[in-house]
């Protein structure tokens, strides 16, 4: 096999009060990745896509994880990728995760699967890094693995996957950006241990409501008193968007990754689409452009074929 085709989903990060270690994989939107395996070192990057991305491997998300998978490879091998990007940069539902983890993935395909889905994060967390300055994984491993992730360390890397009930996510997307970068910098070095307290029973709770399929204590969980406070000045209208959800019927949600995307979880397809309704009445009444996405939790996470 010489070539293959990619499709690696957006994905939401954090889940409310996960901040950088829980994260789930969506079915829509997703990127696409054509991938050709070179008898020569190094990689090639082609943008197919509108978004001016760098094609140098070095400062490119795709370029810096093929090239840290590409250390650890014997043979004079190398990539030709040919990217088109559908979920937008900066949009807050894991865009360089896509990229980075979508290529690694297909990579390893080519290279008849010699690493381990854990050795695969550890490489696109390099895309990661050139993205935002920080090595994290909440949005790479839901790609990788599938479903919903949580991060039990990202320096020796400890990855469980966490079943979880049928849950559909409106996703609401204002047509602005928020560079990770920058959302990381106005978070508070430090929180006080009634904050930590509440946001580490928050985490707990929302694992054991995964786990247990009850809705409600999922709905109960979706509280953040870390990042939310600090980020939701970067995006219009809120907390009157997430009133108006939870008035549709939503069991809860908040921004996802750092911005200015927001989510929120439905029981059901209906409610879901009721939400959809609600986001849009607020931010048509306000002028603010959007895309909505109405859609399920990814558990396959990328997916590969030859044509």
């Amino acid at each position: 096999m010489k070539k293959v085709i990619v499709h690696s989903p957006a994905s939401v990060a954090n889940i409310v009060c996960g901040f950088d270690i829980m994260g789930f994989s969506i079915e829509d939107p997703y990127d696409k990745l054509v991938m050709t395996l070179t008898d020569k070192k190094g990689v090639t990057i082609i943008n197919k896509d509108n978004y001016g991305l760098p094609e140098e491997p070095s400062a490119n998300v795709i370029g810096s994880a093929l090239l840290a998978m590409l250390a650890e490879v014997k043979e004079d091998v190398g990539f030709l990728v040919e990217s088109t990007k559908v979920i937008k940069p900066g949009s807050g539902i894991g865009s360089s995760a896509a990229s980075a983890a979508g290529a690694v993935v297909g990579a390893n395909h080519l290279l008849k699967n010699c690493f381990s889905k854990k050795d695969l994060v550890r490489f696109a967390m390099s895309g990661e890094e050139v993205a935002s300055g920080a090595r994290h994984a909440d949005n790479i491993a839901p790609c990788i693995y599938g479903g919903v992730t949580l991060i039990r360390s990202c320096g020796e890397l400890d990855i469980v996957s966490i079943p979880a009930p049928e849950l559909f996510i409106t996703i609401l997307h204002p047509q602005i950006e928020v560079k990770t970068s920058e959302a990381r910098k106005v978070l508070k070095s430090d929180i006080t241990l009634k904050d930590a307290t509440k946001q580490w029973a928050n985490v707990a709770g929302l694992v054991a409501g995964f786990l247990q399929n009850d809705y409600d204590l999922i709905g109960r969980s979706l509280e953040d008193v870390v990042a939310e406070p600090a980020r939701s000045i970067f995006i219009p209208a809120f907390y009157e968007v997430k009133e108006a959800c939870m008035k549709a019927g939503a069991l809860g949600g908040g921004i996802s990754g750092s911005g200015p995307s927001v989510f929120m979880f439905s029981k059901d397809q209906p409610t879901a689409e009721n939400v959809r309704w609600a986001m849009q009445e607020v931010y048509r009444k306000k002028n603010i452009e959007f895309n909505i996405y109405v859609t399920t939790i990814n558990k396959q996470g990328i997916r590969l074929s030859e044509n």
